[in-house]
C-alpha cells in the first residue's frame, strides 16, 4: 500500500486557516512521520502557497502602527504573549513552506522543517493557552505580518531562505529573549517566563537547522558560507542588523567568529548613521 506523502500533508497543513486545526494537523503529521506512516519524496516539492491559511483576525497593520503596552497591566502581558504566539503561528507556516516549496533537498531537510513545524505548533498552543488564561485570546490584538513578508522574499531560493529566514528573523528572537523574560520577572509573570525558557531551547535548533542547511547549499554551489552570509545581509537587509547579540545562543545555533565579527560590524555600522 503507498504511503501518503509528508509533502502533500504539508500543503494541506498550510492551506488551513484555524490555528487550531492547524496546530492539531501539524503535530499528528510529525507523529505520522516519526512513526514511520508517511513518505518522502523531494521530487513533488516546489508546490507552495504565496498566501497561507490563516483566520480573520488577527487584523495585520504595519509594524509602526502596532501599540506599545507596558508590561506592568495584564493587558500589557498579554500583547506580548500575543505578538509571541503571532510569531509562533507564522513560524509554522514558514516550515511547511519551506517543506512545500523547495524541491529535490535530502531527505532529512524535509525531516528537520516538519519537526519545526511540530515545535511551532507546539509553542503556539502554550501561548494560546496562556493568552486564555488571562481571559484574551489569539486575535484580539493586531499584528504585522514580517515574518511571511520574508518568506516571501526568499521564496526563489532555498539558500538565501536558509540564510535570512531563520539566521537572521528568527535568530533576533534568541537575541531579545532574555531581556523579555527580565522585564517579566520585575512584572511578577514567572508562568510566561517558564513558557519562554521553553520556547528559547527549541528556537536555538530551529536556528542551528538553518545553519546546517544554508551550510549545505553554499558547499554545494562552492560557496564560502561566510562571505555569502555577510553578502546577504547587505543586500537583502540594507545592512540594518541590530544588536546586542545573544552570543552563547547563537555559537549553540552554529553561528562561527566571523559571521558574529560580521554581525558586530553592521550593528556599530548602523548606530554610526
Amino acid at each position: 500500500m503507498n504511503r501518503m506523502n509528508l509533502i502533500s500533508l504539508a500543503q494541506a497543513c498550510l492551506q488551513l486557516q484555524s490555528p487550531s486545526e492547524k496546530v492539531a494537523r501539524t503535530r499528528d503529521a510529525y507523529r505520522r512521520l516519526q512513526a514511520g506512516e508517511l513518505a518522502i519524496d523531494p521530487a513533488v516539492a516546489g508546490k507552495a502557497f504565496d498566501q497561507p491559511g490563516r483566520p480573520d483576525k488577527p487584523v495585520l497593520v504595519e509594524p509602526r502602527d502596532l501599540p506599545r503596552r507596558s508590561l506592568s497591566t495584564s493587558e500589557g502581558q498579554a500583547a506580548l504573549i500575543h505578538s509571541i504566539a503571532h510569531i509562533e503561528f507564522n513560524a509554522i507556516n514558514l516550515a511547511w513552506d519551506a517543506v512545500c516549496r523547495f524541491a529535490d533537498m535530502p531527505e532529512n531537510f524535509y525531516r528537520d522543517w516538519a519537526r519545526v513545524a511540530d515545535e511551532e505548533a507546539y509553542h503556539f498552543s502554550l501561548l494560546a493557552e496562556r493568552l486564555r488564561n488571562l481571559g484574551y485570546q489569539y486575535g484580539d490584538y493586531p499584528a504585522h505580518n514580517g515574518l511571511w513578508e520574508a518568506a516571501l522574499d526568499t521564496r526563489h531560493d532555498v539558500l538565501i531562505r536558509m540564510a535570512l529566514v531563520p539566521r537572521v528573523l528568527e535568530a533576533r528572537g534568541l537575541d531579545v529573549t532574555p531581556g523579555i523574560m527580565q522585564k517579566l520577572e520585575r512584572a511578577g509573570d514567572h508562568r510566561t517566563i517558564e513558557l519562554l525558557k521553553i520556547i528559547l531551547r527549541d528556537e536555538i535548533g530551529h536556528v542551528e537547522i538553518g545553519t546546517r542547511w544554508f551550510r549545505y547549499c553554499c558547499e554545494q554551489r562552492g560557496l564560502d558560507p561566510d562571505a555569502t552570509f555577510e553578502a546577504l545581509l547587505k543586500q537583502y537587509m540594507k545592512g540594518r542588523i541590530k544588536g546586542p547579540f545573544y552570543y552563547e545562543a547563537r555559537v549553540q545555533a552554529g553561528f562561527s567568529d566571523n559571521e558574529m565579527a560580521t554581525l558586530e560590524h553592521l550593528d556599530a555600522a548602523a548606530g554610526d548613521r
